[in-house]
């Protein structure tokens, strides 16, 4: 049976309060447990507080893009970067394939392209515009996660280092940039460059032995081991690290000139596109060099070479210093192209993602 009494309890202020409350038979009333058990009570209620504020300050500071105003939780910042990055490639990959075609080409044996028309011509004659897209399968398979990983780590360094009003600058874009870059070049990119390296050299030999994708990455790791898929490491963690630091700092500069004093001033679709542009051709002129000594280290001929360095001083010896800039146009077609696109596609996503995961 349930009776309603009257008590008379001291409070912490030690005033006099008269409590009604309804208790059933057999059961404490709260006011009467021990002080001890009050107090383990009440602190674990204030832990539980402290952690759902601390879980609501974090998701209310995390950034997508390069500090736009669109709150998103970390764990999507990577479904963003992928969605962006395999749109991207799907769009920009002939321009990476007739790039590569002209690093490989060396002087040495003699050179089979006259130029970006003639490479096309020839393996369009050769091949049909499906060869345009041989080694596509390696690219895309790795440029989803490439993504995921570049904009997901660029996004967790820069939360750990806007200042006190969420702002972050250009200099500590750079080197949040650098971090994505050397992370991205170590779990995605040397293995995906790799195997897309030898899949375009295999194409120019006269009798190719990869049938596909699967097959290809399973010849290299028959014959050579997984160091196979991992050949020129130093080299690419030099030249991603150095493309997304550029390009980030070069992005960051830009938006925050852009928005000024209003961090939540809008940037119209075209103008992070051209941002994107200009980004990526800054960062092409800047390590265009490291590109080709990477393409060089994962050819199908990178055994004549002992090291990085090995490779740079017999590029320098044999070919001059010209050489180091071999590919360069169509590198800054696609490029520019690439780095406007995956922004511009990246920014979108994050606004239609934040109206289907709302985190307020």
């Amino acid at each position: 049976m349930m009776t309603q009494h009257k008590s008379t309890h001291f409070c912490s202020s030690e005033s006099t309060h008269t409590h009604t409350c309804t208790r059933a038979a057999g059961l404490q009333h709260p006011f009467t447990r021990p002080a001890q058990t009050r107090a383990r009570d009440a602190c674990r209620r204030s832990r539980s507080i402290g952690l759902q504020l601390r879980f609501n300050q974090d998701v209310s500071q995390t950034h997508t893009g390069l500090g736009s105003a669109f709150p998103t939780p970390n764990l999507t910042v990577f479904f963003h970067g992928g969605i962006a990055g395999g749109i991207e490639i799907c769009i920009t990959f002939p321009t990476e394939y007739v790039k590569t075609q002209l690093q490989l080409d060396e002087k040495a044996n003699p050179p089979r392209y006259k130029g970006i028309v003639d490479c096309v011509k020839q393996t369009v004659d050769g091949h049909g515009v499906r060869g345009l897209y041989r080694g596509l399968s390696s690219l895309l398979y790795g440029s989803i996660p490439k993504a995921a990983v570049r904009f997901g780590m660029f996004e967790f360094l820069s939360n750990k280092m806007r200042d006190e009003n969420g702002k972050l600058d250009s200099t500590r874009g750079l080197f949040c940039g650098l971090g994505a870059g050397m992370a991205e070049a170590v779990v995605v990119v040397c293995p995906m460059e790799t195997v897309k390296v030898k899949f375009i050299h295999d194409q120019s030999s006269a009798n190719p032995k990869y049938r596909g994708f699967f097959h290809g990455v399973g010849e290299i790791i028959r014959t050579e081991g997984l160091r196979g898929t991992y050949q020129g490491l130093t080299a690419t963690v030099l030249k991603q690290g150095s493309n997304q630091a550029i390009r980030f700092y070069v992005m960051t500069s830009l938006r925050n000139w852009y928005k000024g004093d209003d961090p939540n001033k809008a940037i119209n679709p075209l103008v992070t596109g051209a941002f994107g542009a200009f980004a990526g051709a800054v960062s092409v002129f800047g390590n265009t060099p490291l590109d080709v000594i990477k393409t060089r280290m994962q050819g199908l001929e990178a055994h004549k070479y002992k090291s990085t360095l090995d490779c740079a001083v017999k590029i320098m010896k044999h070919e001059g210093p010209k050489a180091f800039y071999k590919g360069t146009v169509p590198r800054l077609g696609r490029v520019c192209m690439d780095v406007a696109i995956v922004f511009i596609i990246y920014e979108e996503v994050v606004k239609v993602l934040n109206k289907v995961w709302k985190t307020d």
